[in-house]
């Protein structure tokens, strides 16, 4: 992962336990007890989501990587054996 989709990893997680803590607060207190329930519920809900979609996008990443170190092992035959410089 590069330096810049690190810092967004990095700001959705602190805003995820915000929100997290702040639901806590209000379902301790008794304040909005469904309400807080469901922002625990849907910030839960998205972090997988977007976990889930992160390993997804690695994975393919990783196939295509796979797939171009193998295409350019094998040589074609339209290219010639040697280009070499003295040649």
């Amino acid at each position: 992962m590069d330096i810049h989709a690190s810092r967004t990893w990095i700001l959705f997680y602190l805003i995820s336990f915000v929100v997290l803590l702040w639901a806590l607060f209000l379902t301790t207190r008794g304040v909005l007890l469904g309400f807080g329930l469901t922002m625990v519920i849907v910030i839960v809900g998205m972090n997988s989501v977007m976990v889930s979609a992160e390993l997804k996008k690695a994975s393919r990443r990783k196939e295509m990587m796979k797939r171009f170190s193998q295409k350019s092992e094998e040589p074609s035959e339209n290219e010639p054996e040697s280009m070499g410089f003295l040649e």
